[in-house]
């Protein structure tokens, strides 16, 4: 594993990459993703530990997708259980790690959200944890937007320490802080191409949406745009997952021997 510092551009590589990855194999993405949700909703009803659970198995279940963007690029069949690769592959040791790593997690997310209670007295965090029923009058009274940009800033070094530290952790036995620190610079020393892959994905998202709705309204089916607005934010959210892929192998120099290339990449 050694680190690499790539120029601003190479955000969009990793955008393109994204998308290339996500095509070689929709329907597998696809169904990995749903499975996902599901077992994260089903995860959020057990008693007393639902609301914390499905993030302490954020950075496990990570692991999981990106050995599926793995297997993909070199041309192998991935299946749902692929999301328990993390707890399975690496041994108890590797599996304690990602526990840790989780455990962790948690605790950043509600300083997050402790964060953002300092703005809106805990409106945000009552609606993103669906613990309290806020009414309409509530939320019209609550400075939300103020709230959420407290949540955005508050949550970007979180995003920082924990975007390569999963795979950091589990493929490179790194123990949980120093692959958070890892994590950290690498992003850091990779800024301009984090942001242009962000604002890339964020005008995706915008003008996917903003066209579908304005399409829904020329044809009168305003009232179904639901149905066609979530399988698309599904779609680019999983398209989204398998970039991930593309930043860890641009930020660490990682070259498959086997399996296609993917545009960008030197020689395509």
């Amino acid at each position: 594993m050694q680190l690499t510092e790539v120029s601003a551009k190479t955000g969009y590589v990793w955008y393109r990459q994204g998308i290339w990855l996500f095509r070689r194999n929709p329907l597998g993405f696809l169904t990995i993703f749903f499975t996902y949700l599901i077992a994260m909703w089903a995860v959020s009803l057990i008693p007393y530990v639902g609301a914390v659970l499905p993030l302490a198995l954020i950075p496990g279940v990570a692991v999981g997708f990106m050995a599926a963007c793995r297997d993909t690029v070199a041309g192998k069949m991935v299946f749902p259980t692929v999301l328990a690769d993390g707890f399975r592959s690496y041994g108890a040791a590797g599996a304690m790690r990602l526990i840790e790593l989780g455990g962790i997690y948690v605790a950043a997310i509600a300083l997050v959200f402790a964060g953002s209670a300092l703005a809106d007295g805990g409106v945000l965090f009552k609606l993103m944890m669906g613990t309290q029923n806020v009414s309409p009058e509530t939320l019209a009274a609550s400075p939300l937007l103020k709230a959420g940009l407290v949540a955005f800033a508050c949550y970007l070094p979180v995003a920082m320490l924990f975007w390569f530290a999963p795979i950091l952790t589990a493929w490179h036995e790194v123990p949980p802080i120093k692959a958070m620190f890892f994590s950290l610079v690498t992003c850091w020393r990779n800024r301009g191409a984090f942001i242009v892959y962000g604002v890339l994905w964020f005008a995706t998202a915008v003008v996917v949406s903003t066209a579908l709705s304005l399409l829904m309204d020329a044809i009168g089916a305003r009232d179904y745009a639901f149905t066609v607005l979530f399988p698309a934010s599904i779609t680019l959210t999983t398209m989204l997952y398998c970039s991930f892929y593309a930043t860890y192998r641009g930020c660490y120099g990682v070259q498959e021997p086997n399996g296609p290339s993917a545009p960008g990449t030197p020689g395509v």
